[in-house]
């Protein structure tokens, strides 16, 4: 019989951990947890620092702890196309992959809890309500990849950016919030290249949702949304 992920055996370094919680580390008990903090490494990241590269050699896994995760792709005359965020308690990193298929940067101040290749996959091997959490993630990440198929293919640019918001908006704060505030974790440049427009229309549908009191702005980075159905309402 598992014991409770609650037990007082759980490493301290575990104990307020997100990512054990709502992450993949809520499948390991704490023998487990145990096992898997001794190769751990928490570490932050100051915003524009590379996690890993596009076709590096994947040696260690982690978990986003706090922050966003900016995921690019290269093409082969240097343009890069933003793919992905990723936002705490995400898994970062593909198992049992060889090299990385994408470029994870910090995009804001980041906090990453890692721990080593051989380690996890052992973990994986052995436990499948742990295996079984990977692939619940892997599956959420191909929907939200879908969900933004969409938005890229059929949306207006002010759906673009409305929907731009209301993703960061609900990744970064607690389910069922009326209303929340945030620091933008990535530029306008990033905006517009992970929606397809220029920067001169994020710019535009951004000052068009501040004028309309959907938003409200202040330095250039600081949103406040009063009514979050309101912005979904935009979304389309």
């Amino acid at each position: 019989m598992r014991k409770d992920i609650h037990n007082s055996d759980v490493p301290r370094l575990c104990v307020s951990c997100e990512a054990r919680h709502r992450g993949i580390c809520g499948a390991l008990n704490p023998e487990e947890l145990v096992t898997l903090a001794r190769h751990t490494s928490k570490a932050r990241h100051e915003p524009g620092r590379q996690l890993i590269g596009e076709t590096d050699e994947i040696s260690s896994y982690a978990n986003v702890m706090r922050g966003v995760v900016k995921l690019s792709k290269m093409l082969e005359d240097g343009r890069q196309q933003v793919v992905g965020l990723q936002f705490a308690p995400d898994f970062m990193g593909r198992p049992f992959a060889e090299s990385s298929a994408v470029t994870a940067e910090a995009a804001s101040e980041v906090e990453t809890c890692s721990f080593p290749k051989s380690a996890l996959e052992t973990l994986i091997s052995q436990n499948p309500d742990l295996e079984h959490r990977l692939l619940q993630q892997t599956l959420k990440e191909l929907d939200e990849a879908r969900d933004w198929m969409l938005t890229l293919g059929r949306k207006t640019a002010a759906e673009k950016v409305a929907s731009f918001l209301y993703l960061i908006a609900t990744h970064l704060e607690p389910e069922d919030i009326v209303s929340t505030s945030f620091t933008l974790p990535v530029t306008r440049a990033d905006i517009a290249d992970f929606l397809g427009l220029t920067i001169e229309t994020v710019s535009r549908q951004i000052t068009k949702l501040r004028a309309e009191n959907v938003i409200e702005i202040v330095a250039n980075r600081q949103v406040t949304i009063p009514d979050l159905k309101k912005l979904h309402h935009r979304c389309g």
